[in-house]
């Protein structure tokens, strides 16, 4: 789960950075698992853009990743451990003793020939699928469900998880990779460990064109556009705005709360995100 750079052949990957994938064993995934993925470019069902410098990229196939771990009591055994060009961390390849197989995240530590389980009342142990309320207090968990059945919503990129603060009558106290702590039931499942690939965050896209690989267009600022473009554009020479940041549409985009209609959620969270 290493970072390696690359000899600078070129002014470009002098600061370019890449995974060692040292830990991904297998490198075809399982035709049985795949989907097709369509692109959107960032416009919505009237082709209109929702979603600025989105486009391009390399072609993908989305892998189905099993984020309820519904099959309960039956230990499945790790296969491999592969890359997801979908995601930051590495999935892992199991299969159950009926032949069944399946993707889940992979977390740090878990390797081929491991064997991981879901249940009610399972060892509590890396890979293992659990609900919040018996898992042990001070536990680092991801894949977490916020309602009962939905599936893991929560800490599932590479190196987040939410650590078990406390147990409180139906409710579990969760402390979030954003720094919220808020009640989750306790009868959602979690899964034991943290997502692998914990360096993710450290790697230098290094050029341009490797941006444009992952399907991020251009971005252009706002102080750099004219008037008619921007509400932060021109200005006698170079400024840098002069007012408060903006979006394209002069809403304010620093501070500016846009959270709405959220009381279902609200009465959950005990201390805010940072």
């Amino acid at each position: 789960m290493a970072i390696r750079k690359l000899k600078p052949n070129t002014p470009a990957t002098r600061y370019y950075s890449i995974s060692t994938f040292e830990e991904v064993t297998k490198t075809e995934p399982e035709k049985s698992l795949l989907a097709p993925i369509k692109k959107s470019g960032g416009r919505n069902n009237l082709g209109r853009v929702t979603s600025r410098h989105r486009g391009g990229g390399h072609k993908r196939r989305y892998r189905v990743v099993d984020f309820k771990r519904a099959k309960h009591d039956v230990a499945a055994k790790v296969l491999a451990v592969e890359y997801d060009p979908n995601r930051s961390t590495r999935i892992a390849l199991v299969v159950y003793p009926d032949g069944e197989k399946n993707y889940v995240l992979a977390p740090e530590g878990l390797k081929v020939n491991d064997q991981i389980v879901a249940g009610n009342d399972v060892e509590i142990k890396i890979g293992n699928a659990l609900p919040l309320k018996n898992i042990p207090v001070n536990s680092q968990v991801h894949n977490i469900e916020l309602r009962e059945g939905k599936g893991g919503q929560v800490a599932r990129s590479a190196g987040n998880f939410a650590i078990v603060q406390a147990k409180e009558g139906d409710f579990v106290l969760l402390k979030f990779p954003s720094g919220e702590i808020r009640n989750v039931r306790g009868n959602c499942y979690a899964t034991i460990g943290m997502p692998g690939n914990i360096d993710h965050e450290n790697i230098s896209v290094g050029k341009a064109g490797r941006s444009r690989w992952l399907g991020i267009r251009p971005h252009v600022r706002g102080v750099a556009m004219n008037p008619v473009d921007h509400p932060m554009g021109g200005g006698e020479g170079k400024t840098s705005g002069g007012g408060h940041p903006v979006s394209p549409w002069g809403q304010k985009s620093k501070g500016l709360k846009t959270r709405k209609r959220k009381k279902e959620s609200n009465k959950y969270i005990v201390k805010r995100r940072k």
